[in-house]
């Protein structure tokens, strides 16, 4: 889950481009380093290209190297950030943010829209570099404000966090599937829960009913309840999502609160599974398929039969063999 998010910023230092290159960075240092000691000129070098070496290999995401201003003065007016790159910025995984720049310390702090708590990991920080790690809890567009030691603002800016993706990789061909926890928070995180420790794979589309919906994610080869669902979850049907075709939502029981891991994804526009009122909530959408509805509506055409005392079950399995979040 990769992906190179980068930051708007909006602070006093100069921020340079992340295309600057390594050369132009070491002849600015060169000029320094001449203007420190030339008496020990060759071992002030040597230590500057070991610097060097530790930041490219965390794959060069930082734009110079270099240092403070040798120690002199109030250790913590010397810290500055040139550099803010997102590695990992997915809904529900840990992101790893990336901070270079110069005499950074484990005891800056940052606050963020982004996710709760975030902190700065210590075993993978140095004073060129410093690593943020967090569970990200939002998307969209999301404030990242970073304080030195001494309470000094050293960045300001915002991160942009895209809406959860997941492929869903089945018999007949891949989904892909894109969720909305903005509007469905519990049915998104109950569903990713799911995802996450691989529940989904060898599960099938047990329930098919042309013109109608496409249902998933319960039983496995001879419509076999699946062992390790969670406790179901409270009904988000009121969220002003509809059931209207290739949207993606919660299978439950007459129960309203009774979802747990199965899911269906409508053929046809359904209005008759929105929300009307309390006395007939209706059915929580929590996503929809961006990709694949052609494999969705393949699923559909497949001949069904009664199976175990379940009707409309495909003649053969339409198994899914890999469900993963993409972004």
């Amino acid at each position: 889950m990769y992906s190179g998010w980068c930051f708007k910023t909006q602070h006093a230092h100069s921020i340079h481009p992340l295309n600057i290159s390594t050369e132009y960075a070491l002849s600015k240092r060169m000029q320094r380093v001449d203007c420190y000691s030339r008496k020990n000129n060759e071992s002030i070098v040597m230590a500057y290209f070991l610097n060097c070496a530790t930041v490219l290999a965390f794959g060069a995401v930082l734009t110079a190297c270099g240092g403070g201003n040798g120690g002199a003065g109030n250790l913590d007016d010397n810290q500055q950030i040139t550099t803010v790159q997102a590695r990992t910025l997915s809904y529900s995984q840990q992101a790893v943010i990336v901070v270079g720049g110069f005499d950074l310390r484990n005891t800056m702090s940052a606050v963020t829209g982004v996710c709760k708590n975030p902190v700065f990991n210590e075993a993978q920080s140095a004073p060129q570099l410093a690593i943020i790690n967090c569970l990200v809890t939002a998307t969209g567009e999301q404030p990242l404000t970073i304080l030195g030691s001494n309470g000094k603002v050293l960045y300001s800016g915002t991160v942009a966090v895209p809406l959860p993706q997941v492929a869903v990789v089945t018999s007949e061909g891949s989904i892909t599937l894109e969720l909305n926890p903005v509007a469905a928070p519990i049915s998104v995180d109950n569903f990713l829960a799911y995802v996450k420790v691989g529940f989904y794979r060898d599960t099938l589309f047990h329930r098919v009913i042309a013109n109608f919906v496409a249902q998933a994610g319960g039983y496995t080869s001879g419509i076999v309840k699946k062992p390790g669902q969670r406790a179901p979850i409270a009904l988000e049907s009121n969220n002003g999502l509809l059931n209207t075709r290739s949207t993606l939502a919660m299978a439950r029981t007459n129960v309203p609160n009774s979802a747990t891991s199965e899911f269906y994804i409508n053929l046809i526009d359904n209005a008759f599974l929105d929300y009307k009122s309390d006395a007939n909530p209706g059915y929580a959408v929590f996503g929809k398929v961006i990709k694949g509805m052609d494999v969705v509506d393949k699923i559909a055409a497949l001949p069904t039969a009664t199976s175990n005392g379940f009707a409309n079950v495909p003649l053969v399995d339409v198994k899914i063999q890999l469900v993963l979040q993409i972004q």
